[in-house]
Formats: structure tokens, C-alpha cells, sequence
């Protein structure tokens, strides 16, 4: 009975440590995210790209499992370097009260990327490279179980590409 409940136990394991992922943090939550996007707007402006910002946080599990995967899929990454500046763009929720510096930030941050947070998180902001918002994806359509959709990803991507837009 004890080697039965042992083997039990052991062919679970995966599927707790499963429910624990670890993910790795992604967001700088000390670097100021419209300086962040202004130097990613120049590179994008040398190089003849787009700028994404991924806005969201080390809070947000979606936005850690999107980072997750695009550093494990080699076609998605390949595409995203080709024709983009990428950013993860810190964005905290419970930001102090208004009136603050804190707030101000947050809400100028906002407004220069055409109010994503409506569309929850992590969200895609395609900036050209003069700054102007082109497009905001809802992440939600780019999901597939508990992970993301290449497929659906790579169709985002490749839409907002500079060759597609001009």
C-alpha cells in the first residue's frame, strides 16, 4: 500500500509544481517608462522599426507568461526583432491617490498610449517611429489555454510590421 501511494505521489509532482510556475520578472519597476519609450522610439527611428510597448507588470502572471513565451519561440522572437523596438512597459494599477507625482506619471503615460489599460493585461501598444499609436491588442485574443497561440501571436505581429503598415 505504501508503494502505491508513493507512486501516487510521484507521478503528481508535475502537476504541482505546474501550478506554481516561477516565472521570470520582466519589468524594470525603477525605470521611468516615457524615458523608456522615448529611447525605444529612437532606436526605432535608426534601425526602421515599429515600437511595442508590453504594458503591464511583474504583478500580472499574463504578462510574465508572454514574455515566457516569446523567449522560448524562436519563430515569434525572430519576427518581433526583425521589425520592432519592444518594451516592457511598467504599468502599476494601485498607483498612489491623484494629485501626486506618482499618479501624474501614470496618467500622462496613459494618455501618450491611447488608454490601453481599458483593455486589461498585459496589453500591446504599436507605436511608429515618430511615437504615434497605431494599434492596441487586447492580449486576450492571443491566448490559447494557459499559454499564448503562436499562430494568433505571429497574425498580431506580422500585421504591425513596418513593411505591412506602409
Amino acid at each position: 500500500m505504501k508503494k502505491l501511494v508513493v507512486i501516487i505521489l510521484a507521478a503528481m509532482m508535475p502537476l504541482f509544481s505546474s501550478a506554481q510556475e516561477t516565472l521570470k520578472k520582466v519589468y524594470d519597476e525603477s525605470a521611468d517608462p516615457m524615458e523608456q519609450i522615448d529611447r525605444a522610439l529612437s532606436q526605432a527611428k535608426s534601425e526602421g522599426k515599429f515600437v511595442v510597448c508590453q504594458v503591464g507588470g511583474n504583478w500580472c502572471p499574463w504578462c510574465l507568461r508572454f514574455a515566457d513565451f516569446v523567449s522560448k519561440d524562436s519563430t515569434v522572437s525572430e519576427l518581433i526583432d526583425k521589425n520592432f523596438v519592444y518594451v516592457h512597459t511598467n504599468y502599476n494599477p494601485r498607483r498612489p491617490s491623484s494629485g501626486n507625482d506618482q499618479a501624474a506619471r501614470t496618467d500622462a503615460l496613459m494618455k501618450r498610449l491611447g488608454n490601453p489599460a481599458r483593455f486589461g493585461f498585459p496589453v500591446f501598444v504599436v507605436l511608429d517611429e515618430n511615437g504615434k499609436v497605431l494599434h492596441i491588442q487586447d492580449s486576450s485574443f492571443l491566448e490559447e489555454g494557459k499559454t499564448y497561440s503562436q499562430q494568433k501571436v505571429l497574425r498580431f505581429f506580422s500585421c504591425w510590421t513596418p513593411e505591412a503598415v506602409k
